[in-house]
């Protein structure tokens, strides 16, 4: 990958990264009349008699919030909601870029839970769905199921489950590459925030029995008397403090934690064909090369674009809101999530694109051990994913259209990459 300076990276910041294009004309006195007074009155009165069609007469089926109160920026920390403005932007180019929805973003400037929850609630009749964004942990955790239950539309934390979608997709693939059964696997979780926790629920979701959680102050165990209601579940009996306590047997080893917190010892007793996604950013718990050193089975992945096996939230939050605002889903549920996982994991055994190759100066792509995920330039990921968070949520019912076609659904989305040829 090409070094990049930091006059390079303030030269592309420069006045932000987005703007507002228009959708329709406005260049005479009658568009003009359409647009605003007084023919704008007709939409108005529309929606006021039946709501529902703010989602035909206005951008809100297309409309995403990105909301962030700065407080856990990756990498960066808690650098307030200010400082946090272009990795937001930066979320909605990437909404954009991969799916084109449309998103704003909104810095908050307050940070307990009842005045996020407030503003969201407020902010809501704008738009088709919230992406909660880098707040801290605990308070994400209810956050975002306080507006779940009072909102009526998708409200997705991608800290959470973007990584534990996207990771859920890489274990599929791995247990069927070492042909380990997900209900005898041992998985050790480094790092307990709001990424660790909800990794280790979809684990559990997938049917994984043994998972042992670490945080900064070692094992979550019973004997702990300061663990908070979303650790607690996660406590289990033993007399294991630390992490190299727990490694011996493992057979997925998951980083959300820090750099070099997984040693080469630990790896090395770690089961046959390990599974080991180390996920600190930008330097991993472990680079790939030490653990080569004294493993040459493992399946390794990292959250860096120069490693095989990137865990990239980008496969997974922009195509999982264009399958729920397609569909005008009311929330995203567990089983979309899981959906999404599963699509991921089976595009990962198709032929990869000759474009992605050549993207990645790579001709030797295929599906194995060094290609458990779809890599993020592949544009079938719109396709496989938007489709399945899209069926599953009609399925489920909690979608608002009445009927929905899997396979004209699919078309139109590769329409939307490669565009639709003209009827005759």
């Amino acid at each position: 990958m090409p070094e990049i300076t930091k006059e390079e990276v303030l030269a592309y910041h420069k006045q932000g990264k987005i703007g507002i294009d228009l959708t329709k004309p406005c260049d005479s006195q009658h568009e003009l009349s359409l647009a605003y007074t007084p023919g704008v009155a007709i939409p108005c009165l529309e929606i006021a008699r039946d709501p529902n069609l703010s989602f035909e007469y206005t951008n809100r089926s297309n409309l995403v919030a990105v909301v962030s109160d700065g407080t856990a920026v990756l990498g960066l920390g808690n650098i307030g909601p200010l400082a946090s403005k272009p990795v937001m932007e930066g979320k909605v180019v990437l909404f954009k870029k991969f799916a084109n929805v449309d998103a704003f973003d909104i810095e908050l400037d307050v940070h307990s839970v009842e005045e996020i929850v407030a503003t969201c609630k407020a902010i809501a009749p704008t738009f088709g769905g919230i992406n909660l964004e880098d707040i801290s942990a605990p308070r994400c955790f209810e956050i975002e199921r306080i507006l779940k239950e009072e909102l009526d539309i998708p409200v997705f934390h991608d800290d959470q489950h973007g990584t534990a979608i996207i990771t859920t997709a890489g274990l599929m693939n791995a247990l069927e590459l070492t042909g380990k059964k997900v209900d005898e696997i041992k998985i050790v979780v480094n790092g307990a925030g709001a990424a660790g926790i909800s990794c280790a629920k979809m684990y559990q979701e997938l049917g994984v029995k043994n998972i042992i959680m670490c945080d900064s102050k070692g094992v979550i165990s019973t004997s702990r008397n300061d663990l908070n209601a979303y650790k607690a579940p996660f406590a289990i009996e033993t007399e294991a403090q630390t992490l190299a306590d727990v490694m011996e047997g493992a057979d997925m080893f998951l980083g959300l934690s820090a750099a070099g917190a997984l040693t080469k010892d630990m790896v090395a007793k770690m089961a046959p064909e390990p599974i080991i996604f180390a996920l600190a950013n930008p330097v991993p718990e472990i680079l790939p090369e030490e653990i080569k050193e004294v493993r040459d089975d493992a399946i390794i992945g990292t959250g860096r674009s120069d490693y095989p096996n990137q865990t990239n939230n980008v496969l997974g939050f922009p195509f999982i809101f264009r399958g729920a605002l397609d569909v005008r889903a009311r929330k995203i549920t567990e089983g979309m999530k899981m959906a999404a996982a599963k699509a991921l994991a089976a595009l990962a055994k198709e032929p990869v694109p000759y474009y992605v190759k050549a993207a990645y100066h790579n001709e030797n792509i295929t599906y194995g051990k060094e290609h458990i995920i779809p890599l993020p330039f592949n544009k079938e990921v719109l396709v496989w994913v938007a489709s399945a968070v899209a069926k599953t949520a009609f399925d489920e019912g909690v979608a608002r259209v009445d009927s929905y076609d899997h396979t004209a659904y699919k078309e139109r989305l590769r329409c939307l990459i490669y565009g639709c040829p003209e009827k005759k």
